[in-house]
Parts: C-alpha cells; structure tokens; sequence
C-alpha cells in the first residue's frame, strides 16, 4: 500500500505523540499508509556518529523512503522559532532529490509542540514549510472549515497543528489539539488521493 511519511523529530514525546494522532487520521482514509520515521540527534562533536538503529522509537528514515512517498508531514519541536537542528540537518542532505524532481508535486504538511503556549509555534512551521517548497511540494495547512481552529484555548493554527506540551512536557493534549492533528492526517491523505499518489 502507498504512504504518507511522517517525519519528525522529538526529544521529549510530545512531537512524537503529535505523529501518532496525524498517523491515525492518515488511516483512517484507508487509501495510504502512514510511516514514521525519525532523525537522529545532532552532536557538538564533530567525531561522533550515530548509532545504526534507534534504541527505541521510530525508525531513522532513508532517503528512499522520502523518495517513495505519496506525501510528507514535518514534525519538530521548537527551537527560537525554528526547526530543531537534527530535522534542518536531513533535510539539508536531500539535495539528490531536490536535483531529481523526487517530490515536486506531492502534499506536504507540517506540525510542531512548544513548551510555552505560542513559543514560536507559527514561526516554526514556516521554518519546515521552506525546504518543502524548494522540493515542489504542494503545501496544505488547515482551513477554518476545522471547527477546532475558531474554538482552540490551547494550540491549533492554520499553518498546521500545534500542540502546548508545557515546561516539563506535562501538559495533556487537548479535544482540539488531537482533531486538528487527525485532520492534517486525513487531509494530507485525500489530497495525495486527488493528486494521483496512490500508484
């Protein structure tokens, strides 16, 4: 069955736990997989390495996975209005297929967490929302039809979902907070439907 990527970084769950909310609106379609995949973390050190599997979690992605896939879904953290390091640092390494023309023309989307309630949730978004135009994808937010969008007291934007994890990651997610995250999922989906993705 053809996929939606996933791909997102998380260093404390609740980028993660964003991923697996967007996951079950993806299948929810029935058309399209969702595969998530992660990055490994960055080190100051110029000599270290990664290990070749991930202890726990979601597996590291592959180049050929993002070059197979009917559509992607960024997820970070924020980092002062950015995407984390680690996610910047793959997506920097895509340029083969950026030459290529690998991923013009599919759906992307794009989501993040933040410890304080806005800590430059929109700002981050747009960060991710960069290299994805630079590859030709087709960009989809959310659009106000989402009932959650108008009614959120916590995160939620059109840009994408976001979630208000707290200082220490304890805050729970809320009603809208997930509904947004399912339906980025299932819009991503349906988009890629419409495009023509599933082969």
């Amino acid at each position: 069955m053809p996929y939606i990527l996933i791909l997102f970084y998380s260093r404390h769950g609740a980028t993660l736990r964003m991923a697996e909310r967007i996951a079950r609106g993806i299948e929810e379609t029935g058309h399209f997989e969702a595969m998530l995949r992660t990055v490994p973390a960055v080190s100051p050190e110029t000599e270290a390495t990664r290990d070749a599997v991930p202890d726990q979690g979601a597996p590291y992605v592959t180049l050929d996975e993002l070059r197979e896939c009917s559509g992607l879904i960024l997820g970070s953290p924020t980092r002062f209005g950015n995407m984390a390091a680690p996610l910047k640092f793959f997506m920097e390494q895509t340029s083969e297929l950026w030459f290529a023309g690998a991923l013009a023309g599919k759906p992307a989307g794009v989501f993040t967490s933040s410890a304080s309630l806005h800590g430059g949730q929109e700002s981050t978004l747009l960060s991710m929302m960069l290299p994805l135009l630079h590859h030709g994808m087709l960009i989809s937010g959310l659009p106000y039809s989402e009932a959650a969008l108008t009614q959120t007291r916590s995160g939620g934007t059109p840009y994408g979902p976001t979630h208000f994890a707290g200082t220490q990651g304890e805050e729970p997610f809320t009603d809208d907070e997930i509904k947004l995250c399912k339906a980025l999922g299932r819009r991503i989906a349906a988009l890629a439907q419409r495009l023509g993705q599933e082969d």
